[in-house]
This record gives structure tokens, C-alpha cells and sequence, in this order.
């Protein structure tokens, strides 16, 4: 008979601000699953990140038992499967299911990368990079449509999880970008703020200011004026 698996031994290795990790935050949250949180220095990744996570070296990481689980959407899923008995982020049915994969793999492809084009370019390139995130809003409050959240019928879901960690980077791409949420796709920003109530949500992000401040210091960084 396997063992039975327990939250109890739950580790997440992250980084205070990663959009990554906070989705991983917010269905630990959802699901009331305990857990030990190791916050990463990523200018000198411990030893413990690296042995865990060999192939990227990077963070979000779950330890569970001892054994690393990598990638942000893929430790969600792996919640959804280790812990069939808490609340679930994705719906029974297969088709919806998939679906729900497709539009967090969305969120994943477009929103960071583009973003992060934001704030590293200039010119052309950086309006290039501004028009890329308009459409990414408008796809995705057409998927979104008129439901309280992208889960639909089944409520606060997968998608949701994946997506609400960026709220709190739009004052951010706001700035940056010159435009605004609210009147590129005034639905998302409605639904920003629905999510960014949820107890699992608030818990996990920080305020936009210290998302923009954080920015701030990535420009300097890297010589970015």
C-alpha cells in the first residue's frame, strides 16, 4: 500500500516578488495546504536551489518529501494530483480542462516576457513591446468574457491562479507602456481587482509601488536608464 502523502513536509524555494512562485503561493492557499517558505537570494542561489532544480537553477521549487518538483504551472498541476482531496483548481471535465491548460500557457508565453520588454527597451522596440501587450490584454479578456473569473462555472481556477500574479505588475506596464487597463480592456481590470480580494491573492502578492520600485533597481542593474 503506497504512503499516504503528507502537506505537512511541504517546501517552496522562491523569490519574494516572482510572479511564478506567487501562483504557486496562491494554490497552496487555495488548497489550505501548509508549507515551509525558503526565500532565494538569485544574485548567490543556495546550494539547496541548485541540486533541485540543475537544469534551469531557478525558482519557484517544491520539495515534497525531500523530492523537487519544477516549474510554476507543473507544481500547481502536481498539487492538483498529489492532494485530489482539497479544493481544485482545475474543473472535472477533460475538455475544460484542457482548456484551462491552454489560456495558463497563455498567460505563461506572453505576459512576463512582454512586460519584461517593457521596461529593458526603447524606441520602436519598446513600442513594438507595447502594442504586444494591448493584444495580450484584449485575447485575454475576450477569453474572459462576462464571468466573475476565467474558472467560469467552476469559479476561482487554474487560469486565475496563473494570471493574478501579474495584477500587481500592471501599474508597472501601465507606466511604462503609457496606457491603461481599465480602457485597453476594462473586463481584466475589473476582474484584477475581484481576484486581487480573494485571501489567497492578497496573502501572496506585494503592492504595485514595491513591483515598480523593484523594477527600478533591475534597470540599474543592467545600465538601464
Amino acid at each position: 500500500m503506497a504512503p499516504e502523502k503528507n502537506s505537512s513536509d511541504l517546501v517552496l524555494l522562491d523569490f519574494w516578488v516572482s510572479p511564478f512562485g506567487q501562483r504557486v503561493r496562491i494554490a497552496l492557499a487555495e488548497k489550505s495546504l501548509p508549507y515551509e517558505y525558503v526565500e532565494e537570494d538569485l544574485a548567490g542561489k543556495s546550494d539547496r536551489l541548485l541540486q533541485s532544480n540543475p537544469v534551469h537553477k531557478k525558482t519557484p521549487v517544491l520539495l515534497h518529501g525531500g523530492k523537487p518538483v519544477n516549474e510554476s504551472l507543473i507544481i500547481v498541476q502536481y498539487l492538483e494530483e498529489a492532494f485530489p482531496d482539497t479544493p481544485s483548481l482545475l474543473p472535472a471535465d477533460p475538455y475544460a480542462r484542457a482548456q484551462a491548460r491552454f489560456w495558463a500557457d497563455y498567460v505563461d508565453k506572453k505576459v512576463y516576457d512582454c512586460g519584461a520588454r517593457l521596461w529593458k527597451l526603447k524606441g520602436e522596440p519598446q513600442a513594438q513591446a507595447r502594442a504586444e501587450m494591448l493584444e495580450i490584454l484584449k485575447t485575454l479578456e475576450t477569453e474572459l468574457g462576462d464571468k466573475e473569473f476565467f474558472g467560469g462555472e467552476h469559479g476561482f481556477g487554474f487560469v486565475d491562479a496563473a494570471f493574478a500574479p501579474f495584477t500587481s505588475w500592471f501599474q508597472s506596464y501601465e507606466k511604462l507602456g503609457e496606457f491603461k487597463v481599465a480602457e485597453v480592456a476594462p473586463k481584466i481590470a475589473a476582474w484584477a481587482d475581484r481576484v486581487g480580494k480573494r485571501e489567497s491573492v492578497a496573502k501572496s502578492l506585494y503592492s504595485p509601488d514595491k513591483v515598480y520600485d523593484f523594477i527600478g533597481v533591475l534597470k540599474k542593474k543592467y545600465g538601464i536608464e
